[in-house]
């Protein structure tokens, strides 16, 4: 399924930094500290942080193409 998403550059789904983390094999605290440095733009849901599905496949194709 992955490759499917990376085949159509990501969805507008909204991934908590939890999920973030789980895909990129990393923790959760370092999704919220780095997210900034990575160039990941948050998307604001109340007081929590979520990432559109298709800004983390931007980052990926940005950093490891």
């Amino acid at each position: 399924m992955v490759g499917v998403i990376l085949a159509h550059g990501g969805s507008y789904r909204l991934l908590t930094p939890a999920e973030v983390a789980d895909w990129l094999k990393v923790s959760e605290s370092t999704i919220k500290n780095k997210y900034r440095a990575w160039g990941l733009r948050p998307q604001k849901v109340g007081r929590l942080l979520r990432f559109r599905e298709r800004d983390v496949v931007a980052y990926l194709e940005r950093k490891y193409g």
